[in-house]
């Protein structure tokens, strides 16, 4: 509860002072004249995202020997970002995710670890994706309107290549790691152990799966940017695609400190200082922050319909214990 009041008095105070320094009347009318059709063509290139989403997972679980449909696992994937979108906690989506493969994976242990990979994976695409625009942006325009180096990008994209590789490539290793654990619960935490280190031990025989993930783990961290461009597009705000590349992967990444509300106010105030740099006004900011917001929100309605409409399945009802 302290945590949540936290949160709750972050976004808000980050919401105050950004509000208070905006004439309203120009954040309306900046609004008002959005062009449809890029609105239209933002919310497809979200639906694409989702969809490319949904298929890195099954990749991952498929590399597991863990054989899901399609279907099952969009259901589950939209049911997830609706708890993303409205519980105050980005980690809902993922126990659903959780919950809806455990019965398949045959343990809950196995299932979490494949979303950790996951969200490592998309992680790790992120920092690419970010130190590829920064490096852009900075050789397109020569100006300092960057707020953080490149080189410190590519140094983290590298750092976390670095300590992820050994996980993959020697698995007992970690498992050696982790042996400390053991003083809390030997025959609970070994189990633990013996499933992890097999589950790395399957993608580092079968890497193409965590290449292919990785893959399209850029595919969609470039999709998301694409779809923030649209939406700047529809409004009309001019910034390029390299800039746009550099401030919506650094406003993920700046959301993943637990310090907001799903990381608003926090992520207002990432564009508003990028687009300060650019000298674009902080309506336009807002604006760029808060109406894909929206739309995803909007979207991610759907996930809402399903979980109402649909029964517990047989695979809900029987849970395996680890």
């Amino acid at each position: 509860m302290v945590l949540l009041v936290f949160k709750l008095a972050v976004s808000g105070v980050l919401l105050w002072i950004l509000f208070s320094r905006i004439d309203v009347e120009q954040l309306w009318a900046g609004l008002r004249p959005a062009s449809i059709p890029w609105l239209i063509a933002s919310i497809a290139i979200y639906t694409f995202t989702i969809a490319a989403s949904v298929w890195r997972w099954r990749v991952l679980l498929e590399a597991q020997q863990v054989h899901v449909r399609s279907g099952h696992l969009a259901r589950s994937y939209l049911i997830g970002l609706f708890f993303n979108n409205f519980l105050p906690s980005n980690i809902g989506g993922d126990v659903i995710r959780i919950r809806d493969t455990s019965f398949t994976a045959g343990s809950k242990t196995l299932a979490t670890a494949v979303i950790v990979v996951d969200r490592a994976l998309g992680l790790m695409a992120l920092i690419l994706v970010a130190a590829c625009g920064a490096s852009l942006a900075s050789a397109g325009t020569g100006r300092g309107a960057l707020p953080i180096v490149p080189a410190w990008l590519w140094a983290g994209f590298l750092l976390a290549a670095a300590v992820s590789a050994p996980a993959v490539f020697a698995p007992a290793g970690v498992g050696r790691m982790l042996q400390p654990l053991r003083v809390f619960h030997p025959d609970w935490i070994d189990r633990r152990i013996q499933m992890l280190t097999g589950m790395l031990s399957r993608f580092r025989d079968r890497p193409a799966a965590l290449i292919i993930c990785f893959g399209g783990g850029v595919l969609v961290q470039s999709a998301l940017v694409a779809f923030y461009l649209a939406v700047a597009r529809a409004l009309r705000i001019p910034i390029g695609p390299w800039d746009m590349a550099v401030v919506v992967p650094l406003s993920f990444i700046i959301q993943l400190a637990p310090v907001s509300i799903n990381g608003l106010g926090v992520r207002e105030a990432t564009f508003s200082l990028y687009f300060s740099r650019l000298g674009l006004p902080l309506e336009s900011a807002l604006l760029v922050s808060l109406v894909p917001t929206a739309l995803i929100m909007l979207v991610s309605l759907s996930g809402a319909a399903l979980y109402v409409s649909s029964a517990p399945s047989g695979e809900a009802a029987a849970r395996p214990s680890g």
